[in-house]
């Protein structure tokens, strides 16, 4: 057993936690977090296990002081979709679109990040948050500072607390890709400017901004429309979870027995009464009449020693062209990436005509630097 301490923030609602969990019960880490509030939430099936994701995965209670995020003089991170309601969504997602559009255009004129930098963090290495982020901030007239995963070894050779208040003196505003949740807490817990969540094994709501704005591209609208994730409920599936607590739309999780989505997040989601809520393990019923089917790989970084088992318990669970015949000639399909052709997608998935995996991709620096902009109040 280890103990795990810490301070989070539910909405407007503040409480310490100090409780001890297994370490590899990261789900339950979440439940503790949730119990100790004055919150309770209808329930839901699911198991505690350990979680992975379009890199990985592990639970931790979303905090926010606010409903627009963590105040620091005017400015906010970005932690957790649901710290934000949805009138702010909806505009930093209009902003996206407003800044791709004058890119596109060739346009260089607007630079609001001029004079400014960003300290990337990766813990976890990945070639689109970084090159997203920092040719996204580049364009826009600041400059990136890549930090790999042993330039600091945050947590090991230096304390994140340390980290936090040494690059907060440095730079402008901070980007992280880690693995504990708890880690990108603690950077915005002791960080003076804003904290941007490039990915942790809890969630990876740069990614679903991302996906969110791409949905409105080709559909017309977000709310309203269903989106059928297959595969394992890991950490994309919290984002799109906590998304749906904020912005009304069908979200239907299929994912096989054992490989639920944490069960604190999707009763957080449910009890919003926002958005339709679906975790099901039949991914035939789930994707009929879907607008998007959405999938990630079976096992990512830290589960890759797991892949066999997983590709026989995730037999069934390929999105290929039936299973895509069977959500209809509407249905668009996306993917975070990296993908493994021929394991959680087939090849003539990908590459369809109503493929939108490479916009999608896109997308990530678009939304990425409209959230940066909110973050920094340009």
């Amino acid at each position: 057993m280890a103990a795990i301490s810490g301070h989070c923030t539910f909405r407007s609602h503040q409480f310490p936690l100090s409780f001890t969990v297994p370490v590899a019960s990261s789900s339950s880490f979440y439940g503790e977090a949730l119990r100790s509030s004055s919150i309770s939430f209808a329930s839901s099936p699911s198991v505690h296990r350990s979680l992975i994701s379009c890199q990985a995965s592990s639970a931790a209670s979303p905090p926010s002081s606010s409903v627009n995020g963590t105040e620091k003089g005017g400015m906010k991170d970005f932690l957790h979709i649901s710290d934000f309601d949805k009138a702010t969504i909806m505009k930093i997602l209009d902003r996206a679109a407003e800044v791709k559009a004058q890119l596109k255009s060739g346009d260089r004129s607007f630079a609001p990040f001029k004079g400014k930098t960003m300290a990337m963090i990766f813990a976890k290495p990945s070639m689109r948050t970084r090159v997203s982020f920092e040719t996204g901030f580049f364009l826009l007239g600041g400059h990136a500072i890549y930090l790999g995963p042993d330039d600091i070894q945050m947590g090991k050779r230096e304390e994140t607390r340390d980290v936090a208040r040494v690059l907060s003196r440095y730079n402008d505003i901070i980007m992280a890709r880690v693995f504990g949740h708890q880690d990108i807490l603690d950077l915005a817990k002791f960080s003076s400017v804003p904290v941007i969540n490039g990915l942790t094994d809890y969630n990876h709501p740069c990614q679903i901004m991302a996906d969110a704005l791409t949905i409105i591209e080709h559909i017309g609208q977000l709310e309203g429309t269903k989106v059928v994730y297959v595969g394992d409920g890991n950490n994309i599936v919290h984002s799109w979870l906590l998304l749906a607590s904020v912005v009304p739309f069908h979200f239907v999780c299929a994912c096989p027995k054992g490989f639920e989505p944490d069960k604190e997040t999707v009763e957080k989601a449910q009890k919003a009464g926002i958005s339709k809520i679906e975790i099901t393990n039949d991914p035939k019923e789930a994707v009929k009449d879907a607008d998007v089917v959405y999938s990630d790989v079976w096992a990512s970084m830290g589960q890759k020693e797991e892949a066999a088992h997983r590709r026989q318990v995730f037999q069934g669970f390929q999105v290929d062209e039936a299973l895509m015949k069977i959500a209809g000639p509407k249905a668009y399909f996306m993917h975070c990436l990296p993908a493994e052709r021929g394991v959680e997608v087939t090849d003539g998935v990908i590459e369809a005509p109503n493929s939108i995996v490479f916009p999608q991709a896109e997308n990530r620096m678009h939304a990425q630097n409209a959230i940066m902009l909110h973050a920094l109040g340009l």
